[in-house]
Formats: structure tokens, C-alpha cells, sequence
């Protein structure tokens, strides 16, 4: 991640999950990361519907940055063509598989410059009967553009958290007259 408000998004979301793959989407404070609320999102992932993945909820700069609001749309439709399908997949890893995931942007601004963002996708933890769900953060490396066009994908990756070191809990009985078996969980 080269962006720090990416970096500082990741280290809030790893510290939520605690020992879980993800965190639940309760656990989030707004107020707790109120100066990267502009450039975050919430998305709702429906794998049943063709748009995919919608907006929840997008903060001010992000909707300035693409020159409308975006509550409601779908997240894919942002993307150009070539990159729609790939988005989608990337989209699809996070939500299902729970894994976190980077991406380099590029979108052309009004003028015909190119403008390099980043991207960040980070699940949160699935519910019964509830559309699964993702927070992410969406940034330009260079500072004051808006109005950009369509993004297109120029690179991506995913990483699966690193587990952290729980309290192993050892259950102690007795087999036999002197010989004891501690049984390890997790």
C-alpha cells in the first residue's frame, strides 16, 4: 500500500478483526477514523444480482472525486470496459473468500490527464441471512483532482490477514493410571 490513507485504513480494519478473518461491520466507529471518511465506502455484495456490488454509503471526497453521488450505484459500472470483468472477479475474492485486496487505478481527468489512484477492498465478517459486505478506500496519488472518468485497472493483488497468535487453551485428563493427556484448542 503506498497511499497512508490506505495504510491507516488496513491497520484500523486488522485491529477490529482481532483473531477473526474479518471484522464484523458493527465494530467500525466512524468517529474512530473520521479523517479517511472521505475517501471510503461501504459496499453490498449480491452475487444472485448482475450489478454485483452497490454503494452503500461514499464519502464526500470520493463522490467529488468522480463528480457525482454514488449511494446506490453499482461499484463496477465505475470501471472501463476491459477492466469490468476483472473488478468483478476482484470484488467476488473479497466478499466470498474473505481476502484483502490493493489495486492500482488510472482515470483520465477532464483535461486529458491521467490520474493514478489507489484502491483498497477489506471484508467484513459475513452474517446469516444479511447481503455479505465490504469497506474500502478509493484515493488519488496525486493531490486535487475531480471529475475523473471511467477507472481502469492497471494492477491488483490479494492478501489473506496474518493469523494472529491466539491463547491455545490445553484440556488435561486421564487416559490411564499415570499416563495424562493434554489435548490442545483453539
Amino acid at each position: 500500500m503506498k497511499h497512508p490513507a490506505s495504510q491507516a485504513l488496513f491497520a484500523y480494519w486488522d485491529d477490529k478483526r482481532g483473531n477473526a478473518r474479518a471484522p464484523e461491520r458493527q465494530a467500525f466507529e466512524p468517529v474512530e477514523i473520521r479523517e479517511l471518511l472521505g475517501d471510503t465506502f461501504v459496499l453490498s455484495y449480491e452475487a444472485a444480482e448482475s450489478a454485483g456490488c452497490s454503494f452503500r454509503v461514499a464519502g464526500t471526497r470520493l463522490c467529488a472525486l468522480l463528480g457525482r453521488d454514488l449511494k446506490g450505484e453499482s461499484f463496477a459500472a465505475l470501471f472501463a470496459g476491459e477492466s469490468r470483468g476483472e473488478i468483478e472477479d476482484l470484488l467476488r475474492l473479497v466478499a466470498e473468500e474473505a481476502l484483502t485486496a490493493v489495486a492500482g487505478l488510472s482515470a483520465t481527468a477532464p483535461e486529458g490527464s491521467v490520474t493514478h489512484l489507489e484502491l483498497l477492498l477489506l471484508p467484513f465478517q459475513a452474517r446469516a441471512h444479511r447481503p455479505l459486505s465490504m469497506t474500502g478506500l478509493l484515493a488519488p496519488l496525486e493531490f486535487g483532482r475531480r471529475n475523473l472518468g471511467e477507472l481502469h485497472l492497471t494492477s491488483w493483488r490479494t492478501m489473506r490477514p496474518a493469523p494472529r497468535p491466539g491463547v491455545r487453551k490445553l484440556r488435561k485428563w486421564t487416559a490411564a493410571r499415570g499416563f495424562t493427556v493434554y489435548e490442545g484448542q483453539s
